[in-house]
């Protein structure tokens, strides 16, 4: 049976990897990054393969970006990378994956073999660390969570959601290498996300958290997911930059690690009040005003009225 996890849901620069590294620093969690385990269609056979052609040349991979990698190989070398972000070890990937292709006698193509490996990893960094419950960042595939609450039936699901504008603003700005290109495809994106997830998630399992809330007033947010997940209080999660995490040890690039690896700071709110122009910042209220105001978010200006 699948075991019980802590599965954290958002939008791209949201805010998740920060969340993973707060929880993670509770005695009891022990809590990685993101896995995108989707991709690719054969699984099982292709995380095998990169594997030896990572320990051949590592160094190839390294700072590597999306398009320095061949495609062939691009969704494994991520796969793999992810994993060691989480702390677990190349070759007991290897092991994860050969022992469950064939324990299913598949090469894990199916969603449902998929989630099983990543049960499997979570369970392993779970008794490695002695902790009580393992987590990991689903990030935007929290708009399927009701397949996902399906195969974990003792999960919990925990949404962080930003304010749509800053997040527009951090991936025109931070991430443009990568993340959504105009402001009228961050405010859909961003709808997509903070609204589907309501529609079919377990309501006594899912929680749903602003990041301003997260940095603004952590110890009663945070207070507030531990209850959410049954856990005790721990004075460990306001000093998260003081401990150790996977990622630190090796971030491979991840594009939030450092950020993450500080003590919180609530000085990256409003930045779209200057980083986007006063006619980007309608345009996104445009689209998706109403959804702001209803999750607490003030328009900047006021929507406009017809006639």
């Amino acid at each position: 049976m699948p075991s019980d996890p802590v599965l954290i849901g958002g939008e791209n620069r949201s805010g998740t990897t920060l969340l993973s590294i707060l929880l993670d620093s509770h005695p009891e969690l022990v809590v990685g990054p993101e896995i995108d385990f989707t991709e690719p269609v054969n699984l099982g056979p292709h995380i095998l393969d990169v594997c030896d052609v990572m320990d051949r040349c590592e160094s190839q991979f390294v700072g590597a970006t999306k398009e320095g990698i061949d495609p062939m190989w691009y969704d494994g070398v991520h796969f793999v990378v992810q994993c060691e972000r989480f702390g677990l070890q190349r070759d007991l990937l290897r092991q994860q994956v050969a022992a469950l292709m064939a324990e299913r006698g598949t090469d894990l193509c199916s969603l449902e073999d998929r989630c099983m490996l990543i049960d499997a990893i979570g369970e392993h960094q779970r008794q490695q660390a002695g902790a009580k419950r393992w987590g990991l960042k689903l990030q935007r595939k929290i708009q399927d969570i009701g397949t996902y609450a399906a195969f974990w039936p003792r999960a919990h699901f925990i949404h962080i959601i930003r304010d749509g504008r800053d997040l527009a603003a951090s991936h025109l700005k931070s991430v443009p290498e990568w993340g959504y290109r105009t402001v009228a495809d961050a405010a859909h994106g961003w709808l997509e996300v903070v609204t589907r997830p309501r529609h079919a998630a377990p309501g006594e399992r899912y929680l749903e958290v602003r990041y301003e809330d997260l940095v603004t007033r952590p110890r009663e947010t945070l207070q507030r997911m531990l209850q959410h997940l049954d856990l005790p209080w721990s004075e460990a999660l306001l000093h998260h930059a003081e401990h150790e995490h996977a990622l630190f040890r090796k971030p491979w690039g991840h594009p939030a690690a450092e950020a993450a690896g500080k003590p919180l700071y609530s000085g990256r709110n409003g930045r779209y009040l200057h980083d986007l122009t006063s006619g980007q910042i309608e345009e996104f209220e445009r689209i998706a005003g109403k959804e702001l105001e209803q999750l607490g978010y003030r328009r900047s200006m006021p929507p406009r009225t017809s006639g």
